[in-house]
C-alpha cells in the first residue's frame, strides 16, 4: 500500500502487518507516486517468482 507523507513523498508499505510490531513494513520512500507504484509491481512479481 502507498501512503503520501507530509513531506510530499510517497512511502510503500507491506500489505500485511508485522506480527511482532503490529505495523506495516516500510518498503521504500519515493519522490512520486508513479515510482512507488512501479516498485510495488516489482515486489509483487518477486513474491511470486
Amino acid at each position: 500500500m502507498i501512503r503520501k507523507l507530509k513531506s510530499g513523498k510517497y512511502r510503500l508499505y507491506s500489505r500485511k502487518k508485522d506480527e511482532k510490531t503490529g505495523k506495516r513494513r516500510n518498503l521504500g520512500t519515493f519522490d512520486n507516486r508513479e515510482a512507488a507504484e512501479k516498485r510495488e509491481r516489482e515486489v509483487q512479481y518477486f513474491k511470486r517468482h
